[in-house]
């Protein structure tokens, strides 16, 4: 018969501080092969294959086949969700170099979570939305004693897509219907709400695709490029320059 859940279990596989960094730069929601993860992780080659092995058995990770090449990402949406939620309680890492503090600027600034949008761009474009009724049902802030539990799964605030929401964004290339409850995850950095789910999927890859955002060249951070700020102050009065 099983019993309750086993966190010690998962909890030793994340308190090894290698693994953590590996589970990190995954955070990015890119497939990444060991190779890479272990530059990250700053570890060798085979330190980072044993580790792959142990989060893949535990599902936090899975591995697809692309040629001679083992690609690796997180396991499950929930896994990112997770570990967001964790980011939300843990100590910030200490830059020690002024290359460590820009990309932890980055980070916050604006970066992908998992598959969405999340930092302050993520959090602004939420605001935005909300602001001129695209989405209602919340105010897009973090609420200590509200509803929007830390370790909550992004659903118990009703948030939604109204039908002139809906019309806008189609006009910018993304379809969505209308009145469906949206996803969303309280930011680690900024402490208050962005999209996440299928609406936050296509957002990000839609600013992708127009080539508004560029992903940086290593992490998970992605930048606005002049193209963007343009279109990011039509669309959504944002300013980010």
């Amino acid at each position: 018969m099983l019993g309750d859940v086993d966190l010690a279990a998962t909890g030793a596989l994340l308190a090894d501080p290698a693994r953590a960094r590996i589970l990190v730069a995954l955070l990015g929601g890119e497939h990444l092969p060991a190779g890479e993860l272990a530059r990250r992780a700053g570890i060798s080659a085979s330190g980072a294959s044993n580790h792959l092995a142990k989060l893949l058995r535990a599902g936090l990770v899975d591995v697809r086949v692309s040629g001679r090449r083992r690609l690796y990402r997180l396991g499950a949406p929930e896994v990112a969700a997770a570990l967001e939620a964790l980011g939300r309680i843990a100590p910030p890492t200490r830059a020690r170099t002024l290359r460590a503090a820009e990309q932890r600027r980055a980070l916050e600034r604006a970066r992908t979570c998992y598959d969405h949008l999340a930092g302050r761009l993520g959090v602004s474009i939420m605001q935005a939305l909300i602001a001129e009724g695209a989405v209602t049902g919340g105010d897009g802030l973090h609420h200590v004693d509200g509803e929007d539990r830390l370790s909550a799964p992004g659903r118990d605030v009703d948030y939604r897509l109204s039908r002139a929401g809906a019309a806008r964004l189609e006009r910018l290339g993304i379809e969505a219907a209308a009145d469906r409850p949206l996803r969303y995850c309280v930011d680690w950095t900024e402490q208050a709400h962005h999209l996440s789910g299928p609406l936050g999927r296509a957002l990000a890859d839609r600013l992708l695709e127009l080539g508004w955002l560029r992903r940086a060249d290593r992490g998970r951070a992605v930048h606005v490029t002049d193209a963007g700020a343009d279109g990011l102050q039509r669309e959504f009065r944002l300013s980010v320059r």
